[in-house]
């Protein structure tokens, strides 16, 4: 035991130390004391660890998704050209350059089967290239 040695408790510990007093009747060393007090200090460290950790996976899954939507984002699925948006009778619709594939977005061809028979007769052929006269 060393002599001249004052512990000084944190309010966690002396809370625990006060709940537990001794161990098997017998009153807690400093030693007891010491290890307690670490035991506590090494648990909340690992919280904050466990936190921090977290935190940064949490911030490199949101990067990774942001480059993968960059990567893709108004790419031709088909072959992988750009991809230029269309507004065609008030409806937006993406034509790759490349291959001339038509892509619609969520809502559009229901857009254009809401439309009447002549306009969507109308979209059609525009997009196919023929006039719409």
């Amino acid at each position: 035991m060393r002599r001249g040695f004052r512990l000084v408790l944190g309010s966690k510990l002396a809370g625990a130390v006060a709940r537990h007093g001794s161990r098997r009747g017998m009153p807690m060393t400093i030693r007891d004391q010491e290890d307690e007090w670490f035991a506590l200090h090494e648990a909340e460290l690992l919280r904050q660890a466990r936190r921090e950790r977290q935190r940064r996976e949490q911030e490199q899954r949101a990067r990774e998704a942001e480059e993968r939507r960059e990567l893709h984002w108004m790419k031709c699925p088909k072959c992988g050209a750009d991809l230029r948006a269309e507004t065609i009778q008030d409806v937006t619709i993406d034509r790759c350059a490349d291959c001339q594939g038509i892509f619609l977005d969520r809502g559009e061809l229901e857009e254009l089967l809401l439309k009447t028979r002549a306009a969507r007769r109308g979209i059609f052929r525009r997009l196919l290239g023929f006039d719409s006269d």
